[in-house]
């Protein structure tokens, strides 16, 4: 039960505020132990990625999650994609960009995500959805599974809206008066999608989220549920409505506001961090080849130096994830 779980305990927070404070941690200590590798250091901030370029970057490999999700083969039940993007979230309160491509680890939340909501698929099944060198992007994701598990404190029990939004439903047909309750269903899927994309899960709890995609999908519909939520849903616990519906208005202001990220000005920071990021964590830096060969004890199973792994294409004019074939 979510009341006792790892998700409120340890990866609900206080407020945007807090989340943001992370982030500037993170980023500020990379830059603090690189700093020699800077060419101008006076200029700190033409060199490494600042937090607010960290965050759109974020905002577009969170575009390319989604798509990938969306594209793969066999289809991915939306359990695995909620989860994924919440591992996705956690993962960046604690690391930077800098230190981890998106690109790489994108490839894992989603991989563990399978594994953990029991979508059953092979790792020749997953990396046949990424485009590029397959052996590579075996290694990539595989050498990144026990990093990531580690960075989520080993907690990968995902509560998501999704079964709130089946109850609230259910009780809605049994106790309103509303008519074919089933056709808020395409406005509620949207607003969970659209919720993916910002920080909700990890300031509310799932009931709170999926109540907002009821009643925005309620609204988008011409009904009205609000004699629902205060007559019948908290008639008993009345003292708990104004936190309710102040969480309700926030979800749907974060959703409200969200922006899409400019394509050009994350091609800008791609290349950026292309100078900036650490080396030692790059696939494709000798420094990283060389680690893994020392891993090896046979040189024949090294991956290919040549090889290539794309999550995305981001010079590419296509908007859409390109890991699919």
């Amino acid at each position: 039960m979510y009341p006792q779980s790892s998700q409120k305990r340890s990866w609900t927070f206080a407020n945007e505020a807090q989340l943001h404070a992370f982030r500037v941690e993170q980023n500020t200590k990379y830059i603090e132990e690189h700093r020699s590798e800077a060419p101008l250091q006076d200029n700190l901030e033409n060199y490494f990625l600042t937090p607010a370029e960290e965050s759109l970057l974020l905002k577009q490999y969170e575009i390319y999650l989604v798509e990938f999700c969306r594209r793969f083969e066999p289809t991915m039940p939306k359990c695995v994609i909620g989860t994924a993007f919440h591992y996705f979230k956690r993962f960046y309160l604690n690391n930077t960009p800098m230190d981890y491509h998106p690109k790489e680890i994108l490839a894992t939340c989603v991989f563990v995500a399978c594994k953990v909501e029991e979508f059953n698929v092979s790792i020749n099944q997953f990396v046949n959805n990424i485009k590029g060198d397959r052996n590579k992007a075996t290694d990539i994701v595989l050498s990144n599974e026990l990093l990531l598990i580690g960075q989520l404190n080993y907690y990968l029990t995902i509560h998501n809206p999704f079964r709130p939004i089946e109850g609230f439903l259910i009780d809605i047909k049994t106790r309103s008066n509303m008519q074919n309750p089933e056709r808020l269903r395409p406005q509620i899927d949207s607003f969970i999608d659209s919720t993916f994309f910002t920080d909700a899960c990890l300031l509310h709890t799932p009931s709170q989220i999926g109540l907002a995609a009821v009643l925005h999908a309620a609204s988008k519909e011409q009904e009205n549920l609000d004699s629902y939520v205060t007559d019948l849903l908290f008639v008993s616990a009345r003292e708990k409505l104004p936190g309710l519906i102040d969480a309700v208005r926030k979800i749907r202001m974060l959703v409200k506001n969200y922006q899409q990220p400019d394509r050009e000005k994350v091609k800008a920071i791609e290349k950026k961090l292309d100078k900036c990021r650490n080396q030692n964590n790059n696939p494709d830096s000798e420094l990283y080849k060389e680690r893994l060969r020392r891993l090896y004890t046979d040189e024949d199973d090294l991956p290919a130096e040549d090889g290539s792994f794309h999550i995305a294409d981001v010079s590419s004019d296509a908007s859409a994830m390109n890991i699919s074939q």
